[in-house]
């Protein structure tokens, strides 16, 4: 019989790999044009987690049976989330503005708005560029409505660092009011400010800056 501890280090080590591997844009195990992609690693991602839940929740005699377990049930709640993401992420591609990125992580979707068609310089008043997406991110959500919105906002370095983060957080929560103006209970809306602490490419030129300028609806599943 494999020992316990041997169960719960793989386990761990299994979790963390998993972990690791998820990164915004990337996939486990990624296969060209593989349309269940993100549904298989919704299910490693559960798998793993379960596995590690599993052994910790036990005494030493049972952790390996119990991180088996929780593989399994992780594993197949972890499927269901991808499956449901995959869902979302088509129908929002379809919804969206093509200026709208959308990153799916098998565990998570990301969607990014550009501030240059949010807001004006220096303003949290949302432009009409874009309220019109929000409005379907909106709809789109209340139809998937079993997750929770973290409303993010980013600026590039330019300015004083105080005033980025003041910023960020006024046109985070700009965006959020929005999203709840349009029916989305407030209750599954959390708002952030990051000011230039996050940035996604350089701030030493005017494409960069531009990168890092923007407000991320990060869509997070809630458990089951």
């Amino acid at each position: 019989m494999i020992s316990s501890k041997f169960t719960l280090a793989a386990a761990v080590a299994g979790a963390m790999a998993l972990g690791a591997c998820t990164t915004p844009g990337g996939n486990i195990l990624a296969q060209p044009g593989d349309p269940n992609q993100k549904t298989k690693n919704g299910a490693l991602i559960g798998a793993g987690a379960g596995a590690l839940l599993g052994a910790l929740s036990k005494g030493d005699g049972n952790r390996g049976d119990a991180a088996l377990k929780g593989a399994i049930i992780g594993g197949a709640v972890g499927a269901g989330v991808g499956y449901s993401l995959d869902r979302q992420e088509a129908e929002l591609r379809k919804q969206l503005n093509s200026n709208v990125a959308i990153t799916n992580t098998g565990d998570r979707l990301i969607v990014t708005l550009p501030n240059n068609l949010l807001f004006a310089t220096d303003s949290t008043a949302v432009s009409a560029t874009l309220q019109g997406d929000l409005r379907a991110l909106a709809q789109n959500v209340q139809t998937y409505a079993n997750s929770t919105l973290q409303v993010i906002g980013h600026t590039d370095s330019d300015g004083d660092a105080a005033y980025n983060q003041e910023l960020s957080e006024g046109r985070a929560r700009a965006v959020g009011n929005i999203l709840a103006s349009e029916g989305v209970p407030r209750n599954r809306l959390q708002t952030f400010g990051r000011g230039e602490a996050q940035p996604v490419a350089s701030n030493l030129t005017p494409e960069g800056k531009a990168q890092n300028r923007r407000v991320e609806i990060v869509i997070l599943p809630n458990a089951v």
